[in-house]
């Protein structure tokens, strides 16, 4: 059957329009470029002009995507790049099998560290630094990786974390991607990468590991345990599973457990992850790895990292080309730097570790109740240790099909006990609320003297957070607590940039005489 005129006319002419627009401008590194592009007139033979209104947008930040996309498509797999982002480190290996908190077993595993400073005669005056959730090993430069660590102006000689009077020790924690056992890691079981059925871990768990590696240094007791961001939720952890073997402790812009806001953000982050269809639900390292969602939670997360008053003194409302019209690409100064943050670390981290790393951050929780739990868990999973150990039984038949969430998922919670002893009142939190209290027994082997600081622009763990753990420490019977509260303006980022005011606090804790 005929199609009628009006229609027959509007369909060639549409064929003629897409067979006459020209390409869309090349994506250039830096700078987003936007040609206008013309729509040449389309007439058909009965001189009847049917053009579109205007002319279609481009869009170079798309075409950036889908040419990272074509080069990692190869026919081998792209090789991790992230593999190659730290050299240097020392590896410490644990041939036995580890069990974890949620009834997951490790075979074994590798933890990547680096050191600073020489460790005394009595092997008193180390000092452990945990890292936040994408960090590695690599906190300071040294001989054998010239590259500036993460920390680079806080650890030296005579400089915060002074390496004259200290040995300092940093690891990536297991789950990472830098030199430790993670998702990317090896299955001696079958000789592929975990991937995800990498159990799940959590913040004691990798705190557990790190003093396994104390254990083989010959390192009984430490000077401090050190940590911000993710790191100061390991050196609160370590300070209550090891309370005998730490001297000091210092928590900057952490937190005693995750509270809503900040779950809601790292799971944001994670469903941006996933949604991308190269994460293959975690099996992607024999193709193209998941960048673009990899990119846009960075993004995210950068969002969360600095504050709305040091953008508006860095960016403004300024746009990248303000003699161009307006573009749905990065446009504003603070849309480009989004963008960098991205483009920078889409290739750098594995998606899986930062998928298990943070899912660690957002079940951490120092209540009574919660620690109770685990070490219920941990109870009733130690005999499934045993069978590997004495009944020479493989890991995969310890654990099954089963994955460690669902076990967990079914297990009877542990029993507690309320304490109904008088609690000291707390300033800044509600002694009466239950939470409360539990968070407060929770933390009472935490006896040691304590220095947390917090931002006052941090809004990925506010101050509230940083108030809450040191006044539980101190309704728990901790009179050495110090806190400080800074006014700085760069987020939760401030500890990596405020050398003055977060260098000067830890140097005086560090070095405060008995």
């Amino acid at each position: 059957m005929a199609l009628p005129r009006h229609l027959l006319r509007s369909s060639f002419s549409s064929i003629a329009c897409r067979s006459r627009l020209p390409a869309l401008s090349a994506y250039v590194p830096v700078r987003y470029h936007r040609t206008a592009v013309s729509a040449a007139p389309c007439i058909p033979n009965d001189n009847t002009i049917n053009t579109s209104s205007n002319p279609p947008l481009s869009f170079p930040c798309i075409d950036k995507l889908n040419s990272r996309t074509a080069e990692l498509q190869v026919d081998d797999g792209p090789e991790p790049s992230y593999d190659k982002v730290v050299t240097g480190y020392e590896t410490f290996e644990y041939s036995h099998p580890f069990l974890l908190d949620h009834g997951g077993i490790l075979p074994k595993f590798d933890i990547a560290y680096e050191t600073w400073g020489t460790l005394n005669e009595k092997k008193d005056n180390a000092i452990l630094i945990h890292t936040g959730l994408s960090a590695s090993s690599h906190a300071k430069s040294h001989a054998k990786n010239l590259k500036p660590g993460w920390w680079e102006e806080f650890i030296g000689p005579g400089l915060s974390i002074d390496t004259n009077k200290f040995f300092v020790i940093c690891t990536n924690v297991i789950g990472g991607c830098y030199g430790s056992t993670g998702p990317s890691s090896i299955d001696p079981g079958d000789g592929e990468r975990y991937a995800t059925r990498f159990p799940i871990l959590t913040i004691f768990d990798m705190v557990r590991a790190q003093f396994l590696l104390l254990d083989s240094l010959g390192i009984d007791k430490l000077h401090a345990s050190v940590g911000s961001s993710m790191g100061g939720m390991q050196s609160i952890a370590a300070a209550s599973l090891f309370p005998d073997r730490i001297k000091r402790l210092v928590s900057i812009s952490a937190c005693a457990r995750s509270h809503p806001y900040s779950i809601a953000l790292r799971h944001t982050q994670r469903q941006v992850l996933m949604a991308d269809p190269n994460w293959n639900k975690g099996f992607y390292y024999d193709g193209v790895p998941p960048h673009v969602g990899m990119k846009l939670s960075r993004e995210i997360a950068t969002i969360s990292y600095r504050s709305g008053p040091e953008w508006e003194m860095r960016f403004g409302r300024k746009r990248a080309q303000p003699d161009q019209s307006p573009a749905l690409c990065p446009d504003f100064l603070i849309e480009t730097y989004l963008d960098h943050q991205g483009e920078r670390f889409c290739l750098q981290y594995d998606a899986n570790s930062l998928l298990y790393i943070s899912k660690a951050m957002d079940i951490f929780d120092m209540s009574k109740t919660a620690t109770d739990a685990l070490k219920h868990n941990r109870k009733r999973n130690a005999r499934r240790l045993e069978r590997i150990i004495k009944d020479h039984e493989t890991v995969a038949e310890v654990v099954g099909n089963q994955s460690a969430l669902e076990m967990h998922s079914h297990s009877s919670s542990a029993p507690t006990e309320k304490s109904k002893a008088h609690r000291p009142t707390l300033t800044t939190l509600d002694h009466n609320d239950p939470e409360v209290q539990d968070l407060v027994d929770g933390m009472k082997d935490i006896s040691m003297p304590v220095l947390i600081l917090g931002a006052q622009s941090d809004i990925l763990f506010p101050v509230w957070q940083q108030k809450e753990i040191a006044e539980c420490l101190r309704a728990a019977g901790n009179k050495r607590v110090t806190y400080y509260e800074l006014d700085a303006m760069f987020g939760h980022d401030t500890f990596l940039i405020d050398r003055v005011s977060v260098g000067g606090a830890i140097k005086g804790h560090l070095e405060l005489l008995e």
